[in-house]
């Protein structure tokens, strides 16, 4: 049953949104460095800027973890409010 709240106590994996930024940031590199090789300019560019969003996001995910619990409440915290059971 759904309380209509959950976009307000929305949860994220930052975890595993960590690996997927560090797998990113990984193939990011590896794509500018190749593209600037090849002398494919604009590609290189487009995954410098890629590169850029990634290493943001990863910097905003590790801040997010450092800063505890309050944003990686344990499996004992409901994800929302319990709806009301009225008989």
């Amino acid at each position: 049953m759904r309380t209509g709240n959950e976009p307000r106590t929305a949860r994220s994996a930052l975890r595993a949104r960590f690996w997927l930024s560090v797998w990113g940031l990984v193939w990011a590199l590896v794509g500018t460095v190749a593209f600037a090789l090849a002398g494919r300019t604009g590609w290189a560019i487009a995954c410098g800027v890629l590169l850029l969003i990634v290493t943001i996001d990863l910097a905003v995910v590790l801040r997010r973890i450092r800063q505890g619990p309050h944003y990686q409440p344990g499996p004992g915290i409901p994800p929302y409010r319990p709806p009301d059971r009225r008989p």
